[in-house]
C-alpha cells in the first residue's frame, strides 16, 4: 500500500465520478483504476462495488475512507514543514462568479503565472450555486463567490467585498439627484435575477424603504445590465468603479441613497479535504489581488 494509492482511492471516493477523480491526482482514468486494483489487491478487499452504472464504495471502502484522509492529512502536513520551497506546478480549475472575472480575475492570473509559471491555470465562470456544486463534486481546487459557504464540506475565507451604488440614464430620472421610492414607481428595476450574490443586498435595501418594485426588468449578465441602464431601460445599481466610469463620460448618473446600498462580502471556497499544496499558496495571491473597485474592460 502507498500513499499514491490512498490519494487515487481518496479522491475516487470522493468526487462525482472516476474522470473527475483522474483529473484531481493527474492520472488516465486506466492508470487510475489499476492504482485502485493494486490497493485493493494489497489489503485483500474489494473497496468499490462496480457493477451499477457509477462505482460506489463496498462497506470496506466506507471503512477505510476516514483513514486514508488522516494518513493523507499527515503526509501533507510532513511536506508542508520538511519540503523546500518551490513553485507549484500541475493543473488548477478554479471557480469564479462574472462580476470577478470582469474586474479582478485577469490580474490574479497574471500573478500566479509570475510567481508559479509551471501551473496551468483553468478559471470557469458560473453562478455561486453552480461552482459550490463544482467543490463538491471535487471538479474545482477552489472558487471566489459572494458570501460564506453552508455547506458543511466547505470551507470560507473573507477575500474582500464589492460595493454598488444606485444609478441610471438622465432619460429616466429627469432631474432626480437621489434614489427613492418614487423613481421607482415610474420605472422599471434593472437587475439580476432571484437567486444572484445581490440579491439580499436589494431585498433589503427594498425592505428598508417600504418598496416593492413590480416592474422589473431581470438580465444574468452584468454587462448587459450596465447597456440597460444606460439605454434608459430602467433604474438599476452597478458596482461602485463601473458607475464613475460611466458617469464621468455622461452616459450615466449616481443617485445618492439613504440607506446606502450595503457592500457584498466575497470569499474564497474550498473544499475542507482539499490536500493540495495550492489551495493555501493561492488564497493568498488572492487576497493580493481581489479588488471590485476598478472599472470593467467593458466600460
Amino acid at each position: 500500500m502507498t500513499l499514491k494509492q490512498l490519494e487515487a482511492f481518496y479522491w475516487a471516493a470522493t468526487c462525482a465520478n472516476f474522470t473527475t477523480a483522474a483529473q484531481r491526482v493527474h492520472l488516465s482514468i486506466s492508470s487510475l483504476s489499476k492504482r485502485l486494483t493494486e490497493l485493493e489487491q494489497s489489503l485483500g478487499r474489494t473497496l468499490f462495488d462496480r457493477s451499477g452504472h457509477r462505482a460506489t464504495l463496498t462497506e470496506a471502502g466506507q471503512a477505510l475512507l476516514p483513514q486514508a484522509r488522516q494518513l493523507l492529512e499527515a503526509a501533507a502536513a510532513l511536506k508542508a514543514g520538511t519540503a523546500a520551497p518551490q513553485g507549484l506546478s500541475g493543473r488548477c480549475t478554479f471557480g469564479v462568479g462574472e462580476l470577478t472575472a470582469l474586474t479582478w480575475l485577469p490580474k490574479l492570473v497574471a500573478l500566479v503565472r509570475q510567481t508559479h509559471p509551471a501551473l496551468v491555470l483553468e478559471p470557469r465562470v458560473d453562478i455561486g450555486s453552480a461552482l459550490e456544486d463544482g467543490l463538491e463534486r471535487g471538479e474545482l481546487d477552489f472558487a471566489v463567490i459572494a458570501g460564506r459557504s453552508s455547506r458543511s464540506g466547505i470551507a470560507s475565507q473573507w477575500l474582500t467585498e464589492a460595493r454598488f451604488v444606485w444609478t441610471a440614464s438622465a432619460s429616466v430620472v429627469g432631474n432626480a439627484r437621489r434614489m427613492s421610492p418614487a423613481l421607482l414607481e415610474h420605472a422599471a428595476l434593472v437587475t439580476l435575477p432571484a437567486g444572484a450574490g445581490t440579491t439580499r443586498i436589494l431585498d433589503d435595501w427594498l425592505l428598508a424603504q417600504g418598496i416593492t418594485a413590480e416592474q422589473r426588468l431581470t438580465c444574468n449578465h452584468w454587462g448587459a445590465i450596465a447597456g440597460l441602464l444606460v439605454e434608459g431601460m430602467g433604474i438599476g445599481f452597478l458596482p461602485e468603479g463601473w458607475a464613475w466610469a460611466l458617469a464621468q463620460r455622461g452616459r450615466l448618473r449616481i443617485l445618492e441613497s439613504n440607506p446606502p446600498l450595503a457592500p457584498l462580502p466575497y470569499a474564497f471556497q474550498w473544499r475542507r479535504d482539499n490536500l493540495r499544496p495550492l489551495v493555501p499558496l493561492l488564497r493568498e495571491l488572492a487576497l493580493q489581488t481581489a479588488d471590485f473597485s476598478g472599472a470593467s474592460q467593458l466600460f
